[in-house]
């Protein structure tokens, strides 16, 4: 915490500009990496991005979140546009799928990640694969069903 708080104030003070308010949002992020023993924060990836860079993108990312929900918070309900107060529809019945079109891996693994709500990490861990072999998968068969889809449209 005493290494990266320089940085994650840092990157609040760009959202905000109050020192009080500023406080409130480091703390916030802070919170946020903690909480759910530690989720957040297990989800870093080495790979992906240095530490310093990925923990700037949650502060700004947790202090512009924080900033809007007060600010809804603030805005008498009469003058929310009432799109905004829409719920979402219901999900649609499962998609029937040709068979063959989707591996089992890739079905698999979009099942983790999309049914059981899984992080990428918990999916590889789960299967005893690379995260980066997760997310390849993910994305091949993102692509067949996307060209499936749009073969299907027209």
């Amino acid at each position: 915490m005493r290494r990266y708080a320089g940085l994650i104030v840092a990157a609040v003070r760009g959202v905000a500009h109050d020192a009080a308010e500023i406080e409130d949002l480091v703390q916030e992020v802070f919170v946020r990496l903690c909480k759910d023993g530690f989720r957040l924060l297990k989800t870093y990836d080495p790979g992906r991005a240095g530490l310093s860079t990925w923990l700037t993108i949650v502060a700004r990312s947790t202090a512009r979140d924080t900033l809007r929900r007060r600010q809804l918070a603030l805005t008498p309900i009469d003058a929310v546009p009432e799109a905004l107060l829409a719920t979402d529809p219901p999900p649609p019945d499962k998609l029937r799928l040709p068979d063959g079109l989707l591996s089992p891996r890739q079905k698999l693994v979009l099942s983790m990640l999309y049914d059981r709500d899984m992080e990428v990490a918990e999916v590889a861990t789960a299967l005893g694969v690379d995260p980066q072999t997760v997310r390849s998968t993910h994305h091949k068969a993102m692509i067949k069903l996307r060209t499936h889809f749009a073969t299907e449209e027209r």
